[in-house]
């Protein structure tokens, strides 16, 4: 471990997932770091370091790696982001990687002796709650028990109490962020969703219609806006407990259709899942309806926490995140019609 005044060591695992490039990037970037080693299942071009000679990548899968203790050694934070998100159609894949990785990281971790360690949670470990106020870190994680993602976001919280029972001199901090949107990501985001059904071109606006689902109201945040939370989390060495990470409107059909220019059709819940359940067990979607179950029970967050503790707060609203999410997928499907950016 290095001591306070020499430059830092951070690990972070799922370095080139969803989340991982833009925390890797906020690290490098902040003076007190001074090497942030990125794991992966995946290879990394050398040639893609944020910031060479400051960042190393390498290749571990935390379900596999036999010595994640020895790549921790020395750390001064561990940074665990690795996880497979939804949708998915393999839970047992889901499984190993999201609560049996999550636990031989945080044991790796406590026997490395590092001392400082965030965790990536989310939104949907929280129960079902209000949407009509905001809930604090204080909210049951008890997930969304039909759905795999849920279940082992919560589970993994369970992991993690009882680890910091065990290793009380292991600083711990969870962060739990909102849905992340970042337009960089518009082609993979639309896949992710709607798979085959993903349009490639978007209808003249009077022609398009967006499902008005009850109860489907949820958060969103920036991804450089969550990855700036796990800076600050992994740095702060006054940053323990759960911390809620996301961006203000809540996000709902209303703002959906303004940013879209659709036509908003009010769809029941018991369709909407009907429809989704059907494309799902065609292969039509990757989506399950066990998904939209459990975005439209979220409850709305409160990030009052994050802003105190960390010094957080976001810099893209929700409305930028979701309009610049809309307008890189507009210039891609348009780019496939002829259009597009020159």
């Amino acid at each position: 471990m290095h001591t306070e005044s020499a430059a830092l060591r951070v690990v972070v695992t799922g370095a080139t997932g969803a989340l991982g490039p833009a925390v890797v990037r906020g690290l490098a970037a902040d003076p007190r770091v001074g090497t942030v080693v990125g794991l992966s299942r995946h290879p990394r071009d050398p040639g893609d370091d944020p910031a060479p000679g400051r960042v190393r990548f390498a290749r571990a899968d935390v379900t596999a790696e036999p010595d994640l203790a020895g790549l921790f050694a020395g750390a001064d934070a561990v940074v665990h982001l690795a996880s497979l998100s939804p949708p998915a159609r393999d839970p047992a894949a889901t499984w190993r990687t999201n609560v049996i990785g999550s636990d031989r990281v945080f044991e790796a971790a406590a026997a490395a002796g590092v001392p400082a360690l965030v965790h990536a949670s989310s939104v949907m470990a929280y129960a079902p709650g209000p949407k009509d106020r905001a809930v604090d870190e204080r909210w049951p994680t008890h997930g969304w028990p039909a759905a795999a993602y849920p279940r082992e976001k919560a589970y993994a919280e369970r992991l993690l109490d009882a680890f910091e029972r065990r290793h009380p001199e292991v600083r711990v901090a969870r962060v739990r962020p909102a849905i992340a949107l970042h337009g960089a990501g518009a082609h993979g985001q639309r896949r992710r969703f709607a798979g085959p059904l993903a349009p490639r071109r978007l209808p003249p606006g009077p022609l398009r219609v967006l499902p008005d689902v009850p109860g489907l109201r949820f958060q969103t945040v920036h991804t450089d806006d969550a990855a700036d939370a796990f800076r600050r989390a992994a740095l702060d060495q006054g940053a323990r407990g759960a911390f809620n990470v996301a961006a203000d409107p809540p996000v709902d059909a209303a703002l959906l259709a303004e940013l879209t220019g659709a036509r908003r059709v009010r769809v029941p819940a018991r369709a909407a899942r009907a429809a989704l359940a059907a494309a799902f067990a065609l292969r039509l979607v990757p989506t399950s309806a066990h998904t939209l179950d459990s975005v439209r029970t979220l409850p709305l967050m409160d990030t009052a926490r994050a802003r105190r503790v960390l010094g957080w707060a976001p810099r893209h609203s929700a409305r930028a995140a979701v309009a610049a999410l809309v307008e890189e997928l507009g210039e891609e499907l348009g780019a496939h019609d002829g259009g597009g950016r020159p």
